[in-house]
């Protein structure tokens, strides 16, 4: 039992005695070589979490507007060989009466065509601009309420909900916004607010007057075509009123989950009435794949920033070691420890990734995620944000405490383990 309590105050001193070196040598050290250092190991600590967050982010800052502007945070479609979802209103009426539920949209959709130029078409040899796409019907409130459709109309105004005879072109339909994914889909050419298209469904044609265009980045909303409920039916002609999408939206902060509010509709015996999805869920697996392997790629490049700090506190510590090799033997000689002048100088690597990594996490939490939140990348598919998850982070964090202790600690021990009298005397 003594000889422990010896052990415990044995290495409490070896601490302490390290603790007083590594500081008195951080405080004589050049200040601008300190800041250097420092300055390395808070780059390292960016590359490691800001290049794979904003490769992840590019797909997030896609999922996160699927959400927002299409699915809501769940949504449920037509199962695979149905034309509509069955029983679409006693869903939407169980739906109401769930808690935490704040909005929903029903959408009606059939497949047509919108035509440009058949005014100016004078013959047959010219070819019709026409664009085959889906026609929606929705009520505009409940619509607007959800995915605030609305606010992405960049030409013209949006749906009025007692006008008739009124359309919403996705900007991708119009050659003029398509362009730049080249010609892998069929594109108006020349169509502006208060001009005349023919839609058709069917073998049913109706024109419309082109009251705005929808410009978003969620390909489900900007390559449809819109119109209110009423001239949707007055163009369809099929013998149900089922819709083919119901999008529901759950207040902030609610207490009941997308996954809970899936459950409750299952339970309740819809599961075969329509596919029931919560946005997650809704995500293409393609791009959960891309998600992944931008994620890895980001680790990859940030590992490399992790070699390049690694090797830089090594040459740090090792020059300094060399450098203090007289003053190292001249410590040993007087009995200080080799243990205490080795953790002295882990503890001096300690402090360079301790003070880098929260220097990066201030510039990471407190500048760069609320400035890409407020200002995201501008990429066609997605607006790119950075994402940083605390937990991802904070291992990153630790990860770099680790590489740089070890990474101290071989220089000193090489150091430190030379003879006391050749280091005194520089042999």
């Amino acid at each position: 039992m003594k000889e422990k309590k010896y052990s415990n105050k044995k290495w409490f001193n070896t601490v302490r005695v390290a603790w007083f070196l590594a500081k008195r040598q951080i405080k004589g050290s050049n200040k601008s070589t300190t800041f250097l250092i420092v300055f390395i190991m808070t780059l390292t600590f960016l590359n490691l979490v800001v290049v794979s967050g904003i490769l992840v982010g590019l797909i997030e800052g896609g999922n996160i507007a699927n959400k927002e502007q299409y699915t809501g945070d769940v949504i449920i479609t037509t199962v695979a060989g149905e034309p509509d979802i069955s029983r679409t209103h006693e869903i939407e009426s169980t739906l109401s009466k769930m808690q935490g539920i704040e909005n929903i949209s029903l959408r009606y959709i059939e497949n047509g065509r919108v035509e440009a130029n058949y005014k100016t078409r004078r013959d047959f040899s010219t070819l019709p601009d026409v664009v085959a796409t889906q026609i929606a019907g929705i009520d505009t409130k409940a619509e607007d309420s959800l995915s605030n459709l609305s606010k992405y109309v960049v030409e013209g105004e949006y749906l009025s909900p007692n006008e008739s005879g009124k359309i919403l072109i996705g900007a991708n339909l119009l050659r003029r916004y398509s362009a730049g994914f080249g010609d892998y889909f069929a594109s108006l050419e020349g169509v502006y607010p208060g001009e005349e298209v023919k839609v058709t469904i069917d073998d049913r044609t109706k024109t419309f007057i082109v009251k705005g265009i929808v410009d978003t980045k969620v390909g489900e909303v900007s390559m449809r075509a819109f119109m209110t409920e009423e001239d949707f039916w007055r163009l369809v002609d099929r013998p149900g009123i089922n819709a083919n999408e119901i999008a529901v939206d759950l207040k902030p902060n609610s207490t009941i989950s997308a996954d809970r509010v899936k459950s409750n509709l299952v339970s309740v015996g819809f599961v075969n009435d329509g596919k029931i999805q919560t946005a997650l869920e809704a995500i293409p697996d393609f791009l959960n794949q891309i998600k992944i392997a931008f994620s890895l790629l980001g680790n990859v490049i940030g590992l490399i920033g992790i070699v390049v700090a690694s090797i830089t506190i090594f040459i740090v510590i090792f020059i300094n070691a060399v450098t203090r090799r007289k003053y190292i033997g001249i410590m040993k000689g007087i009995g200080i420890s080799e243990r205490a002048i080795e953790i002295s100088y882990i503890l001096q690597s300690i402090f360079y990734a301790s003070a880098g990594g929260i220097l990066g996490m201030i510039v990471v939490y407190a500048l760069l995620v609320p400035f890409f939140l407020s200002h995201p990348l501008d990429f066609p598919f997605s607006d790119g944000i950075l994402v940083a998850p605390i937990g991802e982070t904070s291992f990153r964090f630790a990860l770099l405490l680790l590489v740089t202790l070890v990474a101290g600690y071989i220089p000193a021990r090489n150091i430190v383990k030379k003879n006391t009298l050749d280091s005194i005397l520089g042999r």
